[in-house]
């Protein structure tokens, strides 16, 4: 065994056991036990032509999710981008001409030290071969979504809280754009993103999120 893998051994991303192989990135049990999507994956919403999502957001994929963004638990980026891509792979058919995230505003990523949008983008845009582009930033700090759970008023929070980085309209003009983010609840977040993307030139955007509410938990995700 290597000196790394002995002081550092691989842990899934998911529960936090020891894998035995270090090849493997789940431990058998959370691939057999999580929440997954399967034939649901697929979520509609406005701007979006849709947004794919491996897992729902409760039970073990709540908890690995909250601690890969809460507890600096950025290594299990690699494992969560490849079960993203996979849930690409099956459910967009369109081509897809470039990666990019919804960012956190300054405070918030001040705050936390890293964007966990950002890492799982750029993992998803390694599994797939493409390139990751920064094309939005958050131009003003909006509250957590997390217990707002009217649609309209989580539209309302984030009207107007982004805007494009300089030099994006050229590199996304007439292009398809996959918008990553951690949680997909009511979508709007996404929507709002989708929208900006679309009024400067972008072809189509869909979206990948690694967790999807269902409609009773919408509003309770700790989202951006």
């Amino acid at each position: 065994m290597k000196l790394l893998e002995w002081l550092y051994p691989s842990k899934c991303p998911f529960c936090g056991a020891l894998l035995e192989d270090p090849g493997e990135e789940l431990c058998p049990a959370c691939r057999a036990g999580l929440p997954w999507t399967g034939t649901k994956a697929v979520t509609r919403g406005s701007y979006f032509s849709a947004c794919v999502s491996p897992l729902y957001y409760r039970d073990m994929a709540r908890q690995g999710l909250l601690r890969f963004k809460f507890r600096h638990r950025s290594a299990a980026a690699s494992c969560f981008g490849r079960l993203m891509a996979d849930c690409v792979k099956a459910n967009i058919e369109k081509e897809i001409d470039l990666v990019t995230y919804v960012p956190l505003s300054f405070l918030r990523l001040r705050k936390r030290g890293y964007s966990q949008c950002r890492l799982l983008a750029e993992a998803l845009a390694a599994q797939l071969g493409l390139p990751c582009v920064r094309l939005l930033r958050k131009r003003r700090h909006t509250r957590p979504l997390s217990g707002v759970r009217e649609e309209e008023r989580r539209r309302a929070v984030v009207s107007g809280a982004f805007a494009l980085c300089r030099g994006a309209e050229e590199r996304m003009k007439d292009k398809c754009v996959l918008l990553v983010d951690d949680v997909v609840t009511t979508g709007a977040t996404l929507g709002e993103c989708s929208r900006l993307l679309l009024t400067f030139g972008a072809d189509r955007v869909v979206c990948a999120t690694l967790c999807k509410a269902n409609r009773k938990q919408r509003g309770t995700a700790e989202t951006v």
